[in-house]
């Protein structure tokens, strides 16, 4: 694959003040790029936007959008905003498909008024449902059980009609669970309110919060306990370095999924947790989440193929204690 030219070239990273946002804006620097990131600041953190300008602004906002574009002149789009609480989705769907949808659909025109047709999309696994088997692949039938997932699996049927359309170039990247914590620790995992399991635990061995809530341990699994296969963010970062550079050359639009292939469970994420830390970390069992799969564990063969994606923070135990050291820092 042939190396951009990325002197002075800019790219807009929208949400690029939240977890994976700041990471892929770290990498971005990393290779030569200007990240611009544009932010409402709702969920992100204005001190995570450490290299290039940051934009306050929604993404709703067509006017500022386009104000942005117009100065920056950005090469591509990294588009991250949006709300990713599930529950949240289920009592609020409005919100998911007004922010997550709608708000997309106006950067997209956005772009096309200011003549920007490349643009890589933050997807989710979420849009697969219940898997009907593992690990999952792209071609595996997408049935999302909640709006969180529609609306992200709505935004993959939107960018596939505007390249069918509009000659837009796309790539959907489809996250299993993001973990860890940039190595140099200047950026991490800090949402409010959390709802991720490695950040729970590592609250929990600092004692930050109470005993860590595992719901259900009756699953047809090996312990009983959910497995969920975690990636690491900076290899998370890397993934859309790699498709950036694919778009900018000789790519055409794509979905690719993002995972490590082999999964944990949540009690082998705590007992981990625990040897990172040294600490024991209190549980407690409760009850199944409904639409919790018993099993999500993601087939990357494809972006290892095409693009030569290739996870090196992949260990749980580096993941944890990337994690850990960043959660030491922000306690």
């Amino acid at each position: 694959m042939n190396k951009t030219n990325t002197s002075q070239t800019s790219i807009l990273v929208t949400g690029g003040a939240g977890y994976i946002g700041a990471h892929a804006c770290k990498a971005l620097k990393g290779a030569g790029y200007l990240p611009v990131t544009y932010d409402n600041l709702v969920y992100g953190h204005p001190e995570a936007v450490k290299w290039g300008p940051l934009e306050e602004g929604d993404i709703s906002n067509r006017q500022q959008l386009e104000m942005v574009m117009q100065t920056f002149k950005p090469a591509a789009v990294m588009h991250f905003a949006a709300y990713a609480y599930v529950g949240e989705s289920a009592e609020d769907p409005a919100k998911y498909y007004r922010n997550n949808v709608a708000g997309t659909l106006s950067l997209l025109e956005s772009m096309r008024t200011c003549g920007i047709n490349k643009i890589i999309f933050s997807s989710t696994c979420a849009t697969y449902g219940m898997p009907e088997q593992v690990p999952i692949a792209e071609n595996h039938p997408q049935y999302p059980i909640n709006p969180y997932g529609r609306s992200k699996l709505m935004i993959e049927w939107i960018l596939q009609d505007f390249a069918d359309a509009y000659g837009l170039k796309f790539v959907s990247l489809r996250y299993f669970n993001a973990a860890g914590a940039d190595p140099d620790a200047e950026i991490g995992e800090e949402h409010n309110p959390e709802t991720h399991l490695i950040p729970l635990a590592l609250d929990a061995a600092l004692e930050k919060s109470g005993p860590i809530r595992i719901f259900g341990s009756d699953y047809d699994t090996p312990d009983g306990t959910c497995i969920r296969d975690y990636i690491h963010v900076s290899d998370l970062a890397e993934a859309h370095m790699l498709a950036l550079d694919y778009l900018l050359t000789t790519g055409e639009s794509d979905v690719f999924n993002l995972g490590n292939g082999h999964g944990f469970s949540v009690r082998q994420v705590i007992e981990a947790a625990a040897t990172v830390t040294g600490c024991e970390i209190p549980q407690v069992e409760s009850g199944r989440r409904p639409g919790d799969p018993p099993i999500l564990i993601g087939d990357s063969t494809k972006i290892q193929k095409i693009l030569g994606w290739n996870p090196v923070l992949n260990q749980l135990e580096t993941i944890l204690e990337t994690a850990w050291q960043w959660q030491k820092k922000i306690s």
